[in-house]
């Protein structure tokens, strides 16, 4: 056998993969090939290391050297320096202080820091595609301990034990929806898994597939043998085709290792899988809805009760969690529920993963503590708003969630505590804004999608979030008034109250969030006809300040109307009635002379 004396691990996960990692891996291998070092250095392809915004990443181990934004020309110089020489590159070296010559290990930079990895604990560490990988970091232990030393009752009851929440959105206790299916008559019975993951900014359960899908498979033949089920499925996005790549790899490994399949390890239960691909309906991540389109009907979703764990797929009890939260369930069954329910608040234990996105220094993925404080995520863990800008609200929970001001960015992060702020937990996304950021314009944002995706079935839905969305283009637009924004909230309300399924119920969030919290922005919008962030374009004015302005008359070289006037080396004016409000004045002006009024 030979003796490997060096790994380097290659962020395999979309983000990377997009900016190059799969022609850095090509050279790798290429120039270790020609040094005859192939034998001796192991390249691996991982999942998601989760700081995105350096991709793409590149770790070299036994020293742990993070390289950050590497270049296929780049390549040469790690192998002949790194892996031939033994020293680092410091100038890929991901940087933290100013000479930045320090060799950090991901665990030191202050990204991981306050981090505590579950769900995400194998992600960036191993081969996704090697089963023998995931075995050699404890997988499928869990299983094999289930079937060997547990009662079903004993394992659901170690979930209950832990306090596991669902991680895709409302946080019901998972324990007990696992009790509510086991404990149904039924001659079958089906365990599925929602990996639709549609909220915009969101990509959790998609990296968890790309960087370690065993953790689903097992955990999802572990929810069959509690339940008494023989059969599952994996609702995916079609548009993760790394992830549905990787699950049907892993699907065919764990078949042929005897961990899914018939009679599994030796023993009387039998448990397989099938992926089932979605295309890219939002609604289908209500869980009725989902099951109606594996049902290979539109997805729409079904009044409740019955609920799902009496009567969901194909007429049946079903069981159906979201990704992250099966990816749970091993860790809990190795590690124990004490230790599990050590983590978090009293309400909300364990951890939360998180995609970071927006206005923020470190976009990527992270996963907390529960209860740690929305600063400590977008400062400490984030790095804060880019450019010196100043944060102005989170939003989380996607199109169902709210937007949190920055006078509560010290709010404890769990279930409870978003609900009481009008936001949620969600399936995870986070998305950073900034004082550049309209907050009206934000919840025309969220609303157009959730009208565009809404499925049709019930009226408050269909027609509720048209009218809202109106309401807000027309107060955007400069043609709003006062009384306006009562009807606005008047029809969330309603709209909320009256909606068949929790995505329409939840739809008037961003909405009513920014009503609560940043009224005044709509106030300006509707009284002075303002938009504060000089977002939206039809109340958009530029002005040039004469005392700064020198007459260079760049700005009005590049008006593309001709709204711009005044001689050389005297302070021009800008014709209000002729602009077209592009911008173009503004970015050439190198005095900061034109503003935004």
């Amino acid at each position: 056998m030979d003796i490997v004396r060096c790994h380097i691990l290659v962020c395999g996960g979309t983000g990377c993969t997009s900016t190059g990692s799969e022609e850095l891996i090509k050279r790798l291998n290429a120039e270790l090939s020609e040094r005859n070092l192939d034998k001796e250095v192991r390249v691996i392809k991982t999942g998601c290391f989760g700081l995105c915004a350096l991709g793409p990443v590149i770790v070299v181990y036994p020293e742990g050297a993070f390289y950050s934004r590497v270049k296929p020309e780049d390549i040469e110089e790690i192998v002949e320096e790194h892996i031939l020489k033994g020293r680092v590159v410091k100038r890929l070296l991901h940087k933290e202080d100013e000479a930045g010559e320090k060799v950090h290990s991901l665990s030191d930079t202050k990204f991981y820091k306050k981090q505590f990895r579950i769900a995400l604990r194998n992600c960036g560490v191993i081969d996704p595609e090697n089963i023998d990988e995931y075995i050699a970091y404890g997988g499928y232990t869990a299983l094999g301990r289930a079937l060997t030393e547990w009662t079903p009752r004993q394992v659901i009851d170690m979930i209950k034990d832990a306090g596991l929440r669902g991680r895709g959105g409302g946080g019901f206790p998972t324990g007990l929806k696992w009790q509510f299916a086991a404990d149904s008559v039924a001659d079958k019975k089906y365990v599925c898994c929602n990996a639709d993951e549609g909220d915009p900014g969101a990509f959790m359960d998609r990296s968890i597939l790309e960087g370690d899908p065993h953790s689903l498979i097992e955990a999802m033949a572990i929810a069959g043998y509690c339940i008494g089920s023989d059969q599952g499925y994996i609702y995916v996005r079609a548009e993760y085709p790394i992830a549905v790549h990787r699950l049907n790899v892993a699907i065919g490994q764990a078949r042929e290792y005897g961990l899914i399949g018939k009679n599994i390890m030796g023993t009387e239960f039998s448990f397989d899988l099938e992926i089932r691909l979605g295309a890219g309906a939002f609604v289908c991540g209500e869980e009725t809805a989902l099951m109606t389109s594996i049902e290979g009907h539109r997805g729409e979703p079904r009044p409740r009760p019955p609920f799902p764990a009496v009567k969901g797929l194909f007429g049946k009890p079903t069981l159906l969690n979201n990704v992250e939260t099966y990816a749970n369930v091993p860790w809990i069954l190795e590690n124990g529920a004490e230790k599990f329910k050590a983590i978090g608040t009293e309400r909300s234990k364990g951890t939360k993963v998180f995609a970071l996105g927006g206005k923020i220094t470190n976009t990527g993925l992270v996963e907390v503590p529960m209860g740690i404080t929305l600063r400590e995520i977008i400062e400490d863990i984030g790095g804060g708003c880019p450019n010196g800008k100043k944060f102005k609200a989170a939003q989380t929970g996607g199109p169902s969630g709210g937007c949190i001001p920055a006078s509560l960015i010290d709010t404890q992060i769990d279930y409870d505590n978003l609900v009481k702020i009008g936001s949620m937990m969600g399936s995870g996304g986070l998305i950073v804004m900034d004082e550049d950021n309209c907050m009206v314009d934000i919840a025309k944002f969220f609303l157009e999608f959730t009208v565009d995706e809404s499925c049709g079935k019930c009226s408050p839905c269909r027609i509720g979030t048209r009218r809202m969305y109106e309401l807000l283009e027309k107060i955007t637009s400069g043609n709003g008034t006062p009384e306006d924004l009562d009807l606005l909230e008047e029809l969330c309300n309603h709209v909320r109250k009256s909606s068949l399924c929790g995505l329409g119920q939840t739809s008037p969030n961003p909405v009513l969030s920014t009503l609560k919290y940043f009224r005044d922005e709509y106030v300006a919008h509707v009284t002075e006809k303002r938009c504060p962030a000089g977002v939206c374009k039809n109340l958009l004015r530029y002005k040039i300040i004469e005392d700064k302005c020198t007459g260079c008359t760049a700005c009005r070289r590049v008006c593309p109307v001709g709204a711009i006037s005044g001689e050389v080396k005297n302070p021009h004016t800008i014709d209000t009635e002729k602009c077209i409000k592009c911008g173009a004045c503004m970015e050439k002006c190198r005095f900061g002379a034109i503003v935004k009024v």
